[in-house]
């Protein structure tokens, strides 16, 4: 097995890396020449860096070579303008797709989203048989590059969907423990459920699709069966971080304003900002649910970290690293 993974410098890419790496497995990495390798250095002296990009199609090709398997967790989560979700996610799954037959890889696993099958509720959650509704051009973006893994690898493949993913090296959800460290406790007025998922167990679950022979063509969500909503997380945070908090109130009404300045922003600087009316329209949604029963009962993954257990861990890391 020799396996290639794309992405290794990020946040999930880079525990996956660690945990490719810790099991001994032959692994190379695609990787820019401009890019941050801060999460991976202490890794690159153990895999093989093959420069190059999924927008680029003979440097893809070439980091193919000898490669059997293929994490493909390289994507763009904000984009100015929104074409380049589409260039990037849809558009750089093609092309891996297509070099992924070429070389005659055994297996892919392709990181999605959930955004992709779109929100859901607690009472109503996202299963993979459901058709996929998704309310953003990241949503959009990531369907189409499932579709086009769907439509055209002639490996085996597995697609995965976690939500919102969380955990040491986290830039996303760190505006909460920011927020609470500056002595302020974000309150959305909306109770959105919200499935989430810890970086760790996200990675437990792309280690057993690599070679689980049920996962063949299979999708499949990957989440805690531990349902909590923004408030709650927020809460969380204040209770182990033991700081005094400020109330701050986020309801649609002041939320809208501010991704519109942010938009604004973007359009004017040309550099993509987190919030904008895509995000917008994620955030308004009922709720963002799935079911991850089917991965349980197929391949006997679970994503048992708790909600406490899996801030307590975060919360280690940022005060470790300075972050806070």
């Amino acid at each position: 097995m020799k396996i290639l993974l794309t992405g290794a410098n990020g946040f999930v890419g880079s525990h996956i890396l660690d945990s490719l790496c810790a099991k001994g497995l032959p692994t190379a990495i695609l990787l820019r020449q401009t890019s941050d390798t801060q999460f991976i250095r202490h890794r690159l002296s153990d895999v093989e860096v093959r420069h190059g990009s999924i927008t680029d199609p003979p440097s893809l090709q070439r980091a193919m070579s000898g490669v059997s398997h293929v994490v493909h967790c390289a994507g763009c989560i904000k984009a100015q303008p929104a074409a380049q979700f589409y260039d990037i996610n849809q558009q750089g799954t093609r092309n891996l797709v297509e070099a992924i037959n070429n070389v005659g890889a055994i297996r892919l696993v392709h990181i999605s989203s959930l955004a992709a099958a779109g929100p859901a509720t607690a009472s109503k959650p996202n299963r993979e048989s459901d058709p996929p509704h998704p309310v953003s051009e990241y949503g959009r973006s990531k369907l189409a590059a499932e579709q086009e893994v769907r439509t055209n690898c002639r490996a085996q493949y597995v697609i995965l969907r976690p939500p919102g993913v969380y955990g040491p090296r986290d830039s996303g959800f760190f505006s909460v423990f920011k927020a609470v460290a500056h002595h302020l406790l974000p309150l959305p007025s909306r109770r959105q459920a919200l499935s989430l998922v810890f970086v760790r167990d996200l990675v437990g679950a792309v280690l057993a699709c690599l070679e689980h022979s049920a996962a063949a063509g299979k999708t499949y969500f990957v989440a805690s069966p531990q349902i909590v909503t923004a408030r709650q997380m927020a809460r969380e945070v204040v209770s182990q971080m033991r700081v005094w908090t400020i109330p701050l109130p986020l309801s649609p009404a002041l939320l809208w304003p501010v991704c519109v300045a942010e938009e604004i922003r973007a359009r004017l600087t040309g550099r993509a900002r987190m919030l904008s009316l895509q995000k917008f329209a994620e955030l308004r949604a009922p709720g963002w649910v799935c079911d991850p029963a089917l991965l349980r009962n197929e391949i006997g993954h679970e994503s048992g970290t708790t909600l406490e257990k899996g801030i307590a861990e975060t919360l280690e890391w940022y005060r470790k690293e300075r972050w806070i």
